[in-house]
């Protein structure tokens, strides 16, 4: 698994994920519970994840869709 992206932005992180599985790319969502249980301290964040044989791809589409400066 490779990260692709660290956020507490709940819409980007939505956003990222309907984008991939479009395309056929499962993401896993680390930290999803945590970071909901401290609060909006923001301290924890979700980490968003694809498997190592996808990192490619999915980079690619966020690309195509304007995105990567978001991510970066």
């Amino acid at each position: 698994m490779k990260e692709l992206l660290r956020s507490n932005d709940v819409i980007l992180i939505n956003w990222l994920q309907v984008l991939l599985k479009n395309d056929g790319i499962d993401t896993v969502v680390f930290d999803e519970y945590t970071s909901v249980m401290e609060g909006s301290l923001g301290a924890i964040q979700r980490h968003i994840m694809v498997s190592s044989n996808q990192y490619l791809n999915a980079w690619k589409l966020i690309k195509e869709a304007g995105k990567a400066d978001q991510l970066d």
